[in-house]
């Protein structure tokens, strides 16, 4: 019988410094992915608005809307939909998801409805992005 062959070893696909090198630029000996410790004030509430928030600008269509909206004071339904170049009824449902996620606010003018950003509702996004 011949001695079984031993299966070489598995590598992780790291290298090993050799003993007495430093380690490289800007990775710290203690560990590349070392987590900070989350933010103290942050709330599951917190969480939730920027789950909601993120996911109504989870589609390209309304972040075009965003930036149009952004880019002026405020907008008619029926602006946005010359713009965006879909049917009325599509960018409604855009529209209706933006606001409910607070990033946007609607006045209705007659037969019409105005858009504008939201800006506290936009000024806590990006809090809440900087919480990350």
């Amino acid at each position: 019988m011949t001695p079984a062959k031993r299966a070489a070893p598995v590598s992780s696909g790291r290298r090993r410094a050799p003993a007495g090198a430093k380690a490289s630029a800007g990775v710290e000996a203690a560990g590349v992915c070392d987590v900070p410790a989350p933010a103290d004030n942050v709330s599951a509430a917190d969480d939730d608005m920027l789950a909601a928030m993120a996911k109504a600008l989870g589609h390209p269509v309304r972040v075009r809307i965003m930036r149009l909206l952004i880019a002026h004071d405020a907008c008619v339904t029926g602006d946005v939909v010359s713009t965006v170049g879909l049917a009325q009824s599509t960018v409604s449902e855009h529209l209706r998801l933006l606001r409910h996620a607070g990033l946007i606010q609607g006045e209705i003018e007659g037969p019409r409805t105005r858009y504008c950003v939201n800006r506290t509702g936009l000024l806590a996004f990006k809090a809440a992005i900087a919480t990350l």
